[in-house]
């Protein structure tokens, strides 16, 4: 898979990842798929619909192997969350009770810390078409919810796990600028390059008579060096690139601009104002 690289170190630990009763294989190998994004490894299945191991499960993992060959599965909650000192419920509805009630950022961080110090932590999921029920978040410490469309706000279990995964992820960098690899340093063309390109761009465009009339030839020259030889296009400069491909796109150096002949391609579109500009 694109990305994937098993001669590099993979990451593998925190909170554990808690699905209860999920129904589709597919969404559980998704959220295996987005805890190996961001380094989580442990899940757990309380009591999943068509059981397991799962076929379509490991199907669309997309080779997060450690984490589907290493799944629990338990018959309760209870049982799930039993060696844990510190649990998590996410939930997009308000609910009755006490629970503090944190935001990802916050929680990843709480999470965090509590994993430095050695204690086991879980963050449970709940079921894709209704969520948690009330009983099953009163058992968690506290409420994890996301900010989201008041007005759509249900999340796919997916999702929701790699939110959480993510959240995880950055919690653990000491520099949130930082990126996994850079763009290729690349030498600055020299001005004899350049003048190169000139040379080569305007022979060419010479050749098919784009320089028309020629007494705007010299003005028409100006402006497109001017354009090559800076980074940032304005909508003028737009237009005269315009004019350079509809030339080069319709007429060759042998059936140039006003030979008589026909143009290179019969279907070739109706020429507009900007197929002649010169930028003035």
């Amino acid at each position: 898979m694109a990305g994937t690289n098993s001669e590099r170190q993979l990451l593998a630990e925190g909170p554990a990842i808690i699905l209860v009763e999920p129904q589709m294989g597919e969404n559980i190998g998704m959220v295996a798929r987005a805890m190996a994004n961001f380094g989580l490894a442990e899940l757990r299945l309380v009591n999943p619909r068509d059981g397991w191991p799962n076929e379509r499960a490991q199907a669309t993992a997309s080779k997060a192997d450690h984490i589907i060959e290493a799944t629990k599965v338990y018959d309760t909650l209870e049982q799930a969350i039993a060696d844990l000192n510190f649990v998590y419920a996410t939930t997009a509805r308000e609910r009755d009770g006490y629970k503090p009630v944190r935001s990802p950022v916050v929680a990843a961080e709480t999470l965090r810390t509590k994993f430095k110090a050695g204690e086991g932590t879980g963050i449970l999921f709940g079921r894709e078409r209704w969520g948690l029920t009330n009983e099953e978040v009163a058992l968690a410490d506290e409420i994890v919810t996301f900010p989201v469309n008041p007005a759509f706000a249900s999340l796919n279990i997916a999702q929701a796990v790699l939110l959480m995964s993510y959240e995880w992820m950055k919690s653990g960098m000491e520099d949130l600028g930082d990126v996994p690899f850079q763009a290729i340093e690349q030498r600055p063309s020299t001005k004899e390059q350049l003048f190169g390109l000139f040379d080569q761009l305007e022979e060419a465009l010479d050749a098919r008579n784009y320089f028309h009339p020629a007494g705007k030839k010299p003005k028409m020259v100006d402006n497109l060096r001017a354009v090559l030889s800076r980074r940032a296009f304005t909508e003028q400069e737009i237009s005269v690139l315009r004019g350079v491909i509809s030339s080069l796109d319709r007429f060759s150096r042998k059936s140039p601009r006003g030979s008589g002949s026909h143009p290179r391609s019969s279907k070739a579109p109706k020429e507009s104002p900007s197929d002649d500009s010169s930028g003035e």
